[in-house]
């Protein structure tokens, strides 16, 4: 080997284990140690969008590192769910899902198992919806519009935020409830549906309260009832849908976390007590009371058990045939 090469040689060598050291020391330091992404799988505008980037902020100054929320809509928040479970287990990709999340394992047609492929990190928490209906349509009250429909003299349509999603079920489970027909319209987020709603294009729409309550403020949409076994506290006006007929009609949306399976434990400890400790922030807590929400198990063990309790749920409606799976 002739000098020339010797010093190339050597100079690689030496880049070589000054580079595998740089990786070793990385490897080596706690985590986290670089940004980590949040995989929010449902439109802008939404309550997931809304909580996920105030509980992100949180989480950043938590974990002293940047947590990056990104969004990704689609097919009822299965796309964005469906990233997260084929990425890498590293702790460095993480999501944000709502109750689709346990609704899609039997009604729809995945790529992907939530069961398995994602592990339950922690619980959030649960909220409401409430029933709306355009100023500009005559139904005062919700025994109006059943009355309505079941004499079909008119065509009851209620928007949803996309297929089995919260919204697209409370209209189905209702609809069951009440026994009258309602027609399903389904939009790219309840955001898309607005306007449509408003203008009294569609009837009726079911939305979760944290985000409804800012579209009634200027009078252009009415509450007919809330989904809440009793009425809250900050919406004392608008009547549960349970206290107007239908006793056995509760239902919330409820938000969690999860990483992809084969996460170490120890990194899903440490997200665990970052996001517990996030929803305890003042102002984590404060916007939650606004939005009306209430708690659901939060530690990793006791909200995986609540989680497969929740798909076991939906799972008995679609085998008792009051819910239909996609096609």
């Amino acid at each position: 080997m002739s000098s020339i090469h010797k010093v190339v040689f050597t100079t690689l060598f030496i880049i070589l284990v000054i580079d595998l050291s740089f990786l070793n020391r990385a490897e080596a330091e706690p985590y986290p140690n670089k940004p980590i992404k949040m995989v929010i799988p449902y439109a802008a505008g939404g309550t997931g969008d809304v909580m996920g980037r105030v509980i992100g902020i949180e989480l950043s100054e938590i974990l002293k590192t940047p947590v990056i929320t990104e969004l990704h809509p689609g097919a009822g928040g299965n796309l964005g769910a469906e990233l997260v479970a084929k990425s890498d287990p590293n702790g460095y990709t993480i999501l944000f899902a709502s109750i689709s999340l346990a609704t899609s394992v039997s009604l729809s047609k995945l790529n992907f198992d939530p069961t398995k492929d994602l592990t339950p990190i922690a619980g959030g928490f649960t909220m409401p919806s409430i029933l709306l209906i355009s100023e500009k349509l005559p139904y005062k009250y919700l025994r109006d519009l059943v009355i309505a429909s079941k004499a079909r003299s008119v065509d009851i349509s209620y928007a949803s935020s996309g297929i089995n999603t919260g919204s697209h079920l409370l209209g189905t489970l209702f609809a069951n409830e009440a026994q009258i027909n309602l027609l399903h319209i389904p939009y790219k987020g309840t955001g898309a549906a607005y306007p449509d709603l408003i203008s009294g294009r569609v009837t009726i729409m079911f939305d979760i309260a944290g985000s409804a309550v800012g579209h009634l403020s200027d009078g252009s949409l009415r509450p007919l009832g809330i989904t809440s076994l009793k009425r809250a506290p900050s919406l004392p006006n608008i009547p549960t849908i349970a206290e107007q007929g239908y006793p056995d009609f509760q239902f919330g949306i409820w938000f969690g976390f999860f990483a992809p399976k084969g996460t170490p434990p120890e990194i899903v400890h440490r997200l665990e007590s970052a996001i517990l400790k996030a929803l305890e922030t003042e102002v984590v807590r404060s916007r939650l009371k606004d939005a009306n929400a209430g708690k659901i198990p939060r530690k990793t063990e006791e909200f995986k058990k609540w989680y497969l309790k929740d798909v076991a749920k939906w799972r008995n409606l679609v085998q008792a045939g009051i819910l239909k799976p996609d096609e």
